[in-house]
């Protein structure tokens, strides 16, 4: 009986989610009341007071989205971009997966799906539009590179994954190297078979009140343009060993050397530099651990209900199902609430720990958790990114995820296979 109520409230929850309520108040609220109807309704409380301490992740998330902030207060990040958008210029038939991967590098540095989405379609989109493809195509094409921040070792996603493994963020990004890079590009390509197929590679019209001047002359400023990267190489050259004084340097290290690296290269103020940095400090708390609070309050209470001793013991008994609901698990609750954070977070929280139990690795099975619900999210008519894309397309949310959809099914599919059966 309690699992049955259970199952009503989680179904309820995933309703509420793809209604686009609050995702934290909804995990929050339905966590606590699974625990109130198991009689035990300090084991919400207990979850949230247990997340409120979860230290380890707090270092190299907050150091990431402060920053994440100071590039966007020097235009750093805009420099990179338009730097970027040069090049796609004259990769000629390659215009659409070229937005892909462009959009898939740039997120490594700009980890927000939604921020990643405002700040390169402002420019890409339009270039799109203007080369004379489909405006969902073009839309489509941005979104669809929004999860290159799983290369980011100081990703939420890659520091819970980190956490559940007992591994370092780089031996997690490491470790999905090849079946992340790999999807990214099936992504991309995908989409151009689509165009091609439909004829929506070129000769489109744009649509009409989002049609923007692209032929603007931006002058980029390479030395600008290359500190969103220079944390991400200085993690790199130390994780290889090619420099070993970088080895010492932990992410945090990294985000405050670019940090200065900014400021030697732009001269903005000193004073705002500070405040921004710390600004995004502070939002990275109320969102990004938001999410991961709320989502431990709705995973204590599905372990209070009884849910999560039902699921890994039905696991236990069929090792097949557990290798493909970690997949597909987090993609499809990504696709219906359009938020791959709190999928994953969730899955990774209540399942990844007994891995060991399924025949799987946690590094294995968290990645594939979290990459799973960063592809659903890529293709949900709902999430907050794809709806930011289609408005600067003119276009409907739904005609861009219907774009999205084949190559994010193939993706997953793909990834599965190179992480969980090898």
């Amino acid at each position: 009986m309690l699992l049955a109520i259970g199952g009503i409230i989680v179904l309820g929850t995933i309703f509420l989610m793809v209604k686009q309520y609050e995702t934290r108040l909804v995990m929050f609220c339905a966590g606590m009341l699974m625990a109130l109807v198991a009689g035990d309704p300090m084991a919400g409380f207990k979850a949230f007071s247990h997340a409120m301490q979860e230290n380890k992740l707090f270092e190299s998330i907050i150091s990431v989205m402060g920053f994440a902030m100071v590039m966007k207060l020097t235009e750093c990040d805009k420099h990179l971009i338009y730097w970027l958008a040069k090049g796609l210029k004259r990769v000629g038939p390659l215009l659409i997966p070229g937005a892909t991967l462009v959009t898939f590098f740039i997120n490594t540095s700009i980890t927000s799906s939604a921020g990643c989405s405002a700040a390169v379609g402002t420019i890409i989109i339009p270039l799109l539009m203007a080369a004379g493809i489909h405006p969902a195509i073009a839309a489509a094409s941005v979104y669809a590179g929004t999860y290159g921040a799983m290369f980011n070792p100081g990703y939420a996603q890659i520091a819970i994954v980190a956490n559940v493994a007992k591994a370092s963020p780089m031996e997690v990004v490491g470790n999905h190297f090849v079946p992340l890079l790999l999807s990214g590009v099936i992504g991309a390509f995908s989409l151009l078979a689509y165009a091609y197929i439909r004829k929506e590679n070129k000769n489109c019209k744009p649509t009409g009140g989002n049609v923007i001047d692209t032929t603007l002359e931006f002058k980029v400023n390479y030395l600008r343009a290359i500190v969103p990267i220079i944390p991400l190489v200085i993690l790199l050259l130390g994780s290889m060993n090619v420099v070993a004084a970088f080895k010492q340097l932990g992410i945090s290290h990294a985000m405050i050397i670019g940090v200065f690296c900014a400021f030697g290269v732009t001269r903005v103020s000193p004073a705002k530099i500070s405040k921004e940095f710390w600004h995004g400090v502070g939002d990275s708390f109320g969102h990004i651990f938001g999410i991961i609070i709320c989502a431990l309050v709705f995973v204590g209470g599905m372990n209070a209900i009884g849910l999560i001793k039902a699921l890994t013991a039905y696991m236990i008994s069929n090792p097949s199902i557990a290798k493909v609901s970690s997949a597909f698990g987090p993609f499809l609750l990504a696709v219906m609430s359009g938020s791959g954070d709190a999928a994953a977070v969730a899955f990774n929280k209540a399942v990844t720990p007994d891995a060991v139990k399924f025949g799987l690795n946690a590094i294995d099975m968290g990645s594939m958790a979290a990459i799973g619900g960063a592809l659903g999210r890529s293709m949900s008519p709902v999430a907050g990114g794809l709806i930011i894309c289609a408005t600067m397309a003119g276009v409907s949310p739904m005609e861009v995820a219907k774009r999205n959809a084949p190559g994010m099914l193939l993706a997953c599919i793909v990834t599965m296979i190179l992480l969980l059966y090898k």
